[in-house]
């Protein structure tokens, strides 16, 4: 699992590559400090290469989003596969999220 966090256009965005399973997770968790920081700027959160998410790395988009709306931020998801789409559908998270 390979996450990387760049600015582009005034927003964080940050890109999944792999498989976010609950072995990856804590790693990634680490990958995902900066964005604790958003105050002024939208998340993205660009999920193009991102193969699988098991419920850690659910829990681990949840904490962005909570983090993001404390922060007065939104959070965006991009570039979902069919697969991952219906892991949000089901567990309720495309309720929660805004998707571009």
């Amino acid at each position: 699992m390979k996450t990387t966090i760049q600015e582009q256009d005034g927003n964080l965005v940050a890109y999944f590559e792999g498989r976010l399973d609950t072995a990856a997770a804590p790693q990634c968790e680490i990958d995902l400090k900066p964005l604790g920081n958003c105050t002024g700027k939208n998340i993205v959160l660009d999920c193009t290469k991102l193969e699988y998410i098991s419920s850690s790395g659910l829990r681990l988009f949840l904490g962005v989003l909570k983090n993001a709306k404390s922060q007065k931020s939104h959070v965006y998801i991009t570039g979902m596969n069919d697969t991952i789409r219906s892991v949000f559908a089901l567990t309720g998270f495309t309720s929660l999220f805004e998707f571009k």
